[in-house]
């Protein structure tokens, strides 16, 4: 008997050098630290081999924010369990339609299991890129925010440019009510149309860095196996 695969669907947005990511920050930079025709002489004929260093900002591509990215005393990267990281059970919310910006909390009511991966389809991801994706993106609102934090979720995800609403004058109620809980935020997802409201699982690792709060992830969903 043959098993069928399970899908594989990437959710990442790819990284390259001079990416804009979010506007006003840095973009990365790739240079080679040790290139494959220096590498010549260094190893045994025929073995050659290139070594680059990048250099980027933790907010770059789709990138997950840990406690520590708003509060100094939450943990970092490397403090983040596995198992709040890995094979969630995804709740996808499918709000392409609305015609608000704000994600309230009446979206998601019976969407938040706990320990969930709760993950926000806005459709805003494709003006990723392009100058469009800075101004206007959906967000969720406050009262979806603690929504999510008393219902125990595990993470939340959003396809576009920030779980909170940019232009609120510097007011970041999503960030500071879930990283409060604990609960992990993911910015800047794509391709969440490809899943459906339940049954995949979710995953966003990003490397186990002390003193650090935000870094890329490559995030992905795994969808059961077809028949």
């Amino acid at each position: 008997m043959t098993l069928a695969r399970r899908r594989i669907v990437d959710l990442s947005h790819r990284i390259r050098a001079g990416l804009v990511t979010y506007p006003g920050l840095p973009a990365p930079t790739i240079q080679p630290h040790l290139t494959r025709e220096a590498s010549r002489v260094v190893y045994a004929p025929g073995t050659e081999f290139a070594m680059d260093v990048i250099t980027l900002i933790g907010n770059t591509g789709t990138y997950l924010d840990s406690p520590f990215h708003r509060y100094a005393d939450g943990n970092d990267l490397a403090g983040l369990e596995l198992d709040t990281l890995v094979g969630l059970s995804a709740e996808v919310v499918h709000v392409t339609d609305s015609g608000d910006r704000g994600i309230p909390a009446s979206a998601l009511a019976g969407r938040a299991a706990p320990g969930s991966a709760v993950l926000l389809h806005t459709g805003w991801d494709a003006h990723f890129g392009t100058p469009a994706y800075a101004s206007g993106a959906p967000f969720l609102t406050e009262d979806g925010a603690q929504l999510l934090a008393d219902a125990g979720v595990a993470l939340v995800g959003i396809d576009s440019l920030n779980i909170d609403d940019t232009e609120s004058g510097g007011t970041r109620p999503a960030h500071s009510i879930l990283l409060a809980a604990g609960i992990h935020v993911v910015e800047h997802l794509t391709r969440l149309e490809e899943l459906p409201e339940r049954g995949a699982l979710f995953t966003a690792a990003p490397p186990a860095i002390e003193g650090f709060g935000t870094f890329p992830v490559r995030a992905f969903a795994e969808l059961p196996a077809e028949d």
